[in-house]
């Protein structure tokens, strides 16, 4: 599961957000196998979408992340859960998504095949009210 700003991620959510508030991202995994999994990265990275297949990845500029975008898991074990915390820093206004990659030992077992159809975020950048 992912959750920004306390709000479930799935394909058909849009999180609003203003800009220069924190917004907390949590990530939520749980392993159903018999197996621990671990030592992995999880790494954040935020993009814009032109709608004309191409990304922008290039938002040092427009977003920054309080703390690390990227998360070191030692393990998670069978039938548990494990959640990770963030937060991002939206400096200017606009809609912005992100992408979530594993980045798996080459020691370790196989990551379970549902952690990589994670739901696109979407999030949309606003400006405070005043």
């Amino acid at each position: 599961d992912i959750l920004v700003d306390g709000k479930l991620c799935d394909c058909d959510i849009v999180v609003d957000c203003k800009v220069g508030d924190p917004v907390p991202l949590e990530v939520k995994l749980t392993n159903w196998s018999k197996h621990s999994v671990g030592p992995f990265a999880l790494t954040v990275t935020p993009y814009q979408d032109y709608q004309n297949g191409v990304h922008n990845y290039e938002l040092q500029d427009a977003i920054t992340f309080v703390g690390s975008n990227t998360f070191y898991i030692d393990a998670v074990k069978p039938t548990k859960d494990s959640v990770y915390f963030g937060a991002l820093l939206f400096l200017y206004t606009g809609d912005f998504y992100l992408n979530i990659k594993f980045h798996e030992d080459t020691c370790s077992r196989e990551l379970p095949l549902s952690w990589f159809c994670l739901p696109s975020v979407h999030i949309r950048a606003m400006e405070p009210v005043v």
